[in-house]
């Protein structure tokens, strides 16, 4: 995997991540441009499959200044995800059947230099699981803190 160009940083927090999968994604060229640039949000994005295909839906790409505003896309249009058809089944029984939702997690460019995407499957949490995360990291961190400062003072 390459570096990333934008993460999803919400979907982390918002769901327990169960399954990890690496996609293509349809673009235009000019889009691409945009994505070096890193003006891609995938914030409140997810995907869905839609008469056995794979779309990524409301996420954000900017258009470039260069870009001639008659010819360029909507900034949140559908995008159409690259998945073999299994997959595709697969992923769409394990959301119909388990109640799972599939989030982007994040964008980047292969050694190939195209343009992935990278998708899991996501159970939602609850609210008292996000509170039980948040107390685990500010642990986490105070521990971290009190070691670094213990390490100082000898």
């Amino acid at each position: 995997m390459g570096e990333a160009v934008a993460r999803n940083k919400k979907a982390y927090h918002d769901y327990e991540i169960l399954e990890k999968l690496e996609v293509g994604i349809v673009l235009e060229g000019s889009e691409v441009k945009a994505i070096r640039q890193g003006r891609v949000n995938l914030k409140d994005s997810f995907v869905r499959i839609i008469k056995g295909e794979a779309f990524l839906l409301n996420a954000h790409i900017s258009h470039l200044s260069t870009v001639n505003i008659h010819y360029a896309r909507s900034e949140r249009t559908d995008r159409k995800l690259l998945l073999h058809s299994k997959q595709i089944l697969k992923l769409d029984g394990k959301v119909a059947k388990d109640g799972l939702t599939i989030v982007p997690l994040s964008m980047y460019f292969n050694s190939k230099n195209l343009v992935k995407l990278e998708i899991a499957l996501a159970k939602g949490k609850n609210l008292h699981d996000k509170r039980e995360a948040l107390k685990e990291k500010d642990a986490k961190r105070e521990t971290q803190i009190a070691v670094k400062n213990h390490m100082y003072n000898e």
